[in-house]
Parts: structure tokens; sequence; C-alpha cells
């Protein structure tokens, strides 16, 4: 009997209580979202973009040639609108390749880099600053505005997006986790950081257009494949290789479900 009236004084004080919650977490989001605005001003992402521009149309490597020639899934040298079709099937290398990977290939059929040297320190850190974030920023803000439009007409990319899928959802590491244990359900937060689903189509597109995006936390831009990278990380999952098939397989998986989305890119976040 005790049980039971306590089991029941619970049940209404939970019911009473529910309302108030409710409208705190919304009071959270919506402050979160002025303090993200606020930052939004004067983003120091231009200044990797700017160099990126630079890295672009400098002739480097042993080729001495600069990445001006470089197919980004648009044309040669044309970098306006590419990153809303990436990742996507290529003929030359008969591969699936997102933005990175592809720049990586450029690297070396343009430039003569050995694939060792174009991955080499993909992402910043102390005391140095990554060519491959640089270029990114710069191909990326060429697609501001505009909508995301990743196709699966090719076998190889239909094949890819399966792979991403089953990445997003399997389980695993000391904690038994997945992407979709974070990422598959609405209105989850860690602290102050909400955990968009990306299941659904509304969030996912809110999600993915806002990658890469400069981190003033830690000061560095950080692109799309870092994002992966350091979820894997926070999963205790084995590390991600920079621009693996795995990962391009997930990113076409989150850009395809961002479909319809403006991209609005390089951004800023906490």
């Amino acid at each position: 009997m005790l049980k039971t009236r306590i089991f029941a004084i619970a049940t209404v004080m939970t019911m009473l209580t529910a309302p108030f919650v409710a409208s705190a977490q919304q009071d959270t989001i919506k402050e979160i979202e002025k303090y993200r605005a606020a930052l939004g001003d004067g983003n120091p992402a231009e200044l990797w973009e700017m160099r990126g521009e630079d890295l672009w149309k400098q002739k480097r490597g042993p080729k001495k040639a600069s990445l001006e020639q470089c197919d980004l899934g648009k044309g040669p040298g044309v970098v306006k609108g590419a990153y809303t079709v990436l990742p996507k099937y290529f003929e030359d290398t008969d591969k699936v390749e997102d933005l990175e990977s592809r720049l990586v290939t450029c690297m070396v059929m343009l430039q003569g880099f050995t694939y060792a040297q174009a991955t080499k320190d993909p992402f910043g850190g102390p005391g140095k600053k990554a060519d491959m974030e640089a270029l990114v920023a710069y191909v990326t803000a060429a697609s501001r505005g505009m909508k995301m439009n990743v196709g699966l007409s090719h076998p190889q990319e239909k094949a890819m997006y399966d792979i991403g899928k089953k990445m997003f959802f399997h389980r695993g590491g000391p904690h038994d986790f997945s992407c979709a244990t974070c990422h598959a359900a609405d209105n989850i937060r860690i602290r102050l950081q909400d955990l968009p689903n990306l299941t659904k189509q509304e969030a996912a597109q809110r999600a993915y257009t806002a990658w890469p995006a400069y981190r003033v936390s830690q000061g560095e831009l950080r692109s799309f494949q870092w994002r992966l990278f350091d979820c894997f990380r926070q999963q205790r999952f084995p590390e991600l290789e920079f621009a693996s098939k795995g990962s391009v397989a997930l990113t076409l998986y989150l850009a395809r479900n961002s479909n319809g989305g403006t991209f609005n890119a390089p951004s800023i976040k906490r």
C-alpha cells in the first residue's frame, strides 16, 4: 500500500513539473541560439578562407602546379556550388569522394604530392595551421547560400550511402555507443550542446550545413572530417582515418540526409 501511494505521488509530481521543465528547456535553447548569433559577428573563418584561396592558386608540389584545374564535381577549377554535390562518384579515380579526399586526389594528380604527404597533419592544433582546413574553408565558402543536392545516381554512391547508414547505427566500443546514440532522438542535449536528430531531414539540414566551422574554444577552423574524427574519439572508437572510405561513406549518408537545406558555412561555434 505504501509503495502504491509513493508511486502515485511521484506520478502526480512528474505531471505537475513536466510543463515547467519543458519551458525551461525551451528558454535555454533560445538563449543558446542568441549566444551563437552573437558569435557570428566577425567570423574568424574568413582568415582561413583567404589563406585557402592563396593555397588553391599557389604553384606547389613536385610538379609546381596549382589546384586551379582540380575537378570537385562541377568541372575543372569550379568551386562555386561544388560542395553542395559532394560526396560523389568520380570516374577518374573510380571512387566516391568527399571534399577532403578529392582535394587529396588533386594534390597527388595535379601537384605531384605523395598520398602520405597530401594527408599528413590534416587538422590544425597548437602552434600549427593545417593547409587542408584552409582549403576546405575556401571551397565551402563558395557554396554559401546554395541548396544541398547530393545524388545517389551511381551504384557506388548508393552502396556508400548504405555503408554510411550502417556505420551511423552500428554500436560498439567500451560504452556500446553509436552515432545514433546521440543523434537519432529528439530534444537531447549535452550541457549547452544540443544534439540534432540526424535521421530527420530538417535537423540534418540544419546541422550538416553548418560545417566546417570556426571553434571559438579551440581557436581553429574545423572541417567535417574533423567533426567525425572527434565524434569517434568521444565514442572511444578506434581512430577514424582521415579521408578513409568509412569517413566518406558516413559523410555521404549525412550529406544526403541534408538535401534541400541551404548551406551556410563556414560558420562559428562555441
